[in-house]
């Protein structure tokens, strides 16, 4: 109980911490002669694939559960936390180089707007919520593991899924 303490408190900081410095990143100032430095124009592109790789690893880990594949599951879903840690890297690096969001000028306001402002919400609270469920699993916890998983898969999925549609409705 005291370890989950400790971690409780890890979790929450690292999610607070990721959480500003990303909002800091897309409407933050920065510093004079940054943006443009670096080209940084695939990764929009490379982000999307992240987001649809890690689309894929969360069902099949879905899949490989319902099947009681236990080992496989946790290789899988192990990875589609590590392609979502690369997709949060190569973000970062591209709010840091690029300031500011890419504007919507496409016929479908209302739609991209109510996904986009959807997926911001949900993806502040995915990343407390998949570190919590990558702790109880990895900590064989597995009632409490099942419990938070119930609600962090499908909070996951629509992430990585609407991270796909906002790059096509911006960039295709």
């Amino acid at each position: 109980m005291k370890n989950d303490a400790f971690w409780t408190k890890i979790i929450y900081i690292i999610s607070v911490v990721i959480s500003l410095a990303v909002a800091f990143l897309i409407l933050g100032p920065r510093p004079e002669g940054l943006e443009g430095s670096m080209d940084v124009s695939m990764l929009p592109l490379v982000n999307a694939s992240l987001n649809g790789i890690t689309t894929i690893l969360l069902l099949i880990g879905y899949i490989f559960i319902l099947n009681k594949m236990i080992d496989k599951h946790k290789m899988v879903m192990l990875s589609a936390f590590g392609t979502s840690s690369l997709f949060l890297v190569s973000y970062i690096i591209y709010h840091w180089f690029k300031s500011g969001p890419k504007l919507y000028l496409g016929d479908y306001q209302t739609v991209y707007y109510f996904i986009l402002l959807t997926h911001i919400i949900l993806a502040a609270i995915i990343i407390p919520l998949a570190l919590f469920t990558l702790y109880r699993g990895l900590n064989t916890q597995i009632e409490k593991h099942k419990k938070i998983a119930k609600i962090t898969f499908p909070i996951w999925l629509y992430v990585s899924v609407t991270g796909v549609i906002i790059y096509y409705m911006l960039y295709v």
